[in-house]
C-alpha cells in the first residue's frame, strides 16, 4: 500500500504518517456546540474526518476516533435565556438533531463521543496541574492560563504576539496579569450551570474542555487532531499550550489537520447576508440530497476553500445518478477474493494516502465506471488504461465491484441503486402496473399504446429503460 502522508498544520509541510503505536491510531476532532441546528460549515469537518477515519481503519487494526460534544457554553446559556427552554432540553434536542443530520450525510459515529459536562472532574484536575506547574493562576474566582509562561505559545498557528492579540477576542479584565491570558475556569451565577471547584462554584472555559476529553480518551500524546481552520487560533493554539504545560515532556497531538472554509454563493455564510443554510435545509431538497451534498464536499480538497451553490449540488446529484445507473444493472458478482477487483479498488483509493486527495480519488471512481461500461457494452478503454498504467482487462462486474469497494471508503454509493433511481416517487405500484401494461401492449405489437404509456410516464418524470434484463425505471 502507498505510504500515508498528510499536511501537518503545525509544521506547515507534508509529512509521512507514522502512528505513535503501530497497532493503535488515535484521532481527536472538535465536535459541535449543541445549541442549534448544524449549518453547512459545521458539516464539512464531520465529512472530512469521517473519510479519514474510514481510511485509517482500512490501514490499521485499531483506530480510536474521538469527537466531543460541547454541552456547556455561553451560547447555550444565552439560547436558554432567550427561549425559556431548559438547557438540558436544548442540548438533548440539538444533539439528536446533529446525529440525525450527520447520519443523513453518510457519516459514521465516532468511537467515543464524550460530553463536556461528563468530564468536569478531568478539567479541574488539568487546571490544578497547570497551577502547580506555574502556568496558571487564580484571580477573583477565575483561573487563567499565563501565556507568557509558555515560550512555545503561537508556534502552532504561526502568529506573532501582536497578531494573536488582534485575532483573539481578548476580554479586558482587571484580574488578568496580561491581556492575552485566557480563561480556564470562571464563576457561575446561581441561574447558570456550575460545579463546585477549589476556586468556587463555576464552569470551564471552552479550550480546557477539549484538552480534558482528549486526555481522558487518548492520553497526553496522540496521533492526529482535526478541525476547521477557523479553530486553529485561538482554540487549538490554547489547547496545545495548556495540554503540553499540564504534562511536561508531552507533545499533545503529533499531526494537526485543518479543513478550509465553506462559502455559500461565493461569500462567507451569514444570516445578515441571507445565505445562512443548515444541513436540514439541504436535506429538505429530497431523499438524494444528503449523499449529493457529501459528494459536493469531497469534490474539493479538504484544505481548500469550498463554495456551495445550488447548481453544484444538482451537478453532484447528476453524477450520482450516473454511478447508480451503472450499479442498477444486472451485473455478475465477482468472488470476494477476486485479486483484480482488490487491485482496482486499491488503485482508486491511492490518492487518499496523499493528504486525503478526494478529488483525484473521485476521478478514479469515474475511470472504474468507464472500465465497467467497456466490459459490459463494449468500446475502448485505452485512455483510462493509459492513466492507470496497467494492463487491465476486467470482465463484466469486476470494475463495478471495485467501484463499490472504493466508494465505501468515501462514504458513497451505499444506497440501493434501484431505490436511489426511484427516490421521490410515491406511487411505485402504479408505475410498475403501467410498465406491465406497456409490456403487454408490446407483446401484441400495439406500438401506439406502448408509446402512449411511455409518454404518459415521462410526463410524470418517470424514465423507462429497456435492457436485456427487462424494463427498469427511474426518476428524471
Amino acid at each position: 500500500m502507498t505510504e500515508l502522508a498528510f499536511h501537518n498544520s503545525a509544521t506547515r509541510q507534508r509529512e509521512s504518517f507514522v502512528p505513535l503505536d503501530p497497532q493503535h491510531v488515535r484521532l481527536y476532532v472538535c465536535g459541535p456546540t449543541v445549541y442549534d441546528l448544524a449549518h453547512l460549515g459545521n458539516a464539512r469537518p464531520v465529512v472530512v474526518f469521517d473519510v479519514l477515519a474510514r481510511l485509517l481503519r482500512r490501514r490499521f487494526d485499531c483506530v480510536t476516533y474521538v469527537r466531543n460534544i460541547t454541552d456547556v457554553d455561553d451560547k447555550i446559556n444565552a439560547r436558554s435565556q432567550e427561549s425559556g427552554e431548559p438547557i438540558s432540553a436544548i442540548t438533548a434536542r440539538t444533539t439528536a438533531d446533529f446525529h440525525r443530520d450527520m447520519a443523513a450525510l453518510g457519516c459514521e459515529p465516532p468511537d467515543e463521543e464524550p460530553r463536556a459536562t461528563d468530564n468536569i472532574a478531568q478539567m479541574i484536575e488539568l487546571i490544578e496541574r497547570l497551577i502547580a506547574n506555574g502556568h496558571a493562576y487564580a484571580a477573583e474566582g477565575h483561573v487563567l492560563f499565563s501565556v507568557s509562561s509558555f515560550p512555545g505559545y503561537g508556534a502552532l498557528s504561526g502568529r506573532s504576539p501582536d497578531e494573536m492579540l488582534a485575532g483573539a477576542r481578548v476580554e479586558v479584565a482587571p484580574y488578568k496579569r496580561e491581556a492575552g491570558d485566557f480563561v480556564l475556569w470562571k464563576p457561575s451565577a446561581d441561574d447558570l450551570p456550575g460545579w463546585d471547584s477549589p476556586w468556587g462554584r463555576g464552569r470551564p472555559g471552552w479550550h480546557i474542555e477539549c484538552s480534558a476529553m482528549s486526555w481522558r480518551y487518548l492520553g497526553p500524546d496522540f496521533d492526529i487532531h482535526g478541525g476547521g481552520h477557523d479553530l486553529l487560533f485561538p482554540h487549538h493554539e490554547n489547547e496545545q499550550a495548556q495540554s503540553v504545560c499540564a504534562f511536561p515532556g508531552s507533545r499533545f497531538a503529533r499531526t494537526w489537520l485543518h479543513n478550509g472554509m465553506l462559502l455559500v454563493d461565493g461569500e462567507k455564510m451569514s444570516k445578515s447576508v441571507g445565505n445562512f443554510l443548515t444541513v436540514r435545509d439541504i436535506l429538505g431538497r429530497g431523499a438524494w440530497a444528503g449523499e449529493a451534498f457529501r459528494l459536493l464536499l469531497l469534490k474539493t480538497h479538504y484544505r481548500a476553500a469550498l463554495d456551495y451553490t445550488v447548481e453544484r449540488l444538482d451537478e453532484a446529484k447528476g453524477e450520482l445518478d450516473d454511478f447508480y445507473a451503472l450499479l442498477a444493472r444486472d451485473l455478475p458478482t465477482p468472488a470476494e477474493d477476486d485479486a483484480l477487483v482488490a487491485e482496482m479498488a486499491e488503485w482508486a483509493l491511492e490518492p487518499l494516502a496523499d493528504d486525503l486527495n478526494t478529488p483525484l480519488a473521485l476521478a478514479r471512481l469515474r475511470d472504474l465506471r468507464t472500465l465497467e461500461n467497456v466490459a459490459t457494452v463494449g468500446g475502448s478503454a485505452t485512455t483510462v488504461l493509459h492513466r492507470v498504467g496497467r494492463d487491465w482487462t476486467p470482465v463484466s462486474g469486476q470494475a463495478a465491484a471495485a467501484l463499490r469497494q472504493a466508494a465505501a471508503v468515501l462514504g458513497l454509493l451505499g444506497s440501493d441503486a434501484r431505490a436511489w433511481r426511484q427516490a421521490g416517487t410515491d406511487d411505485s405500484a402504479a408505475i410498475e402496473a403501467a410498465i406491465e401494461a406497456r409490456l403487454a401492449a408490446r407483446r401484441v405489437k400495439d406500438w401506439a399504446e406502448a408509446d402512449r404509456i411511455r409518454n404518459a410516464l415521462a410526463a410524470q418524470g418517470v424514465v423507462l429503460e429497456d435492457g436485456a434484463g427487462g424494463t427498469t425505471w427511474r426518476k428524471a
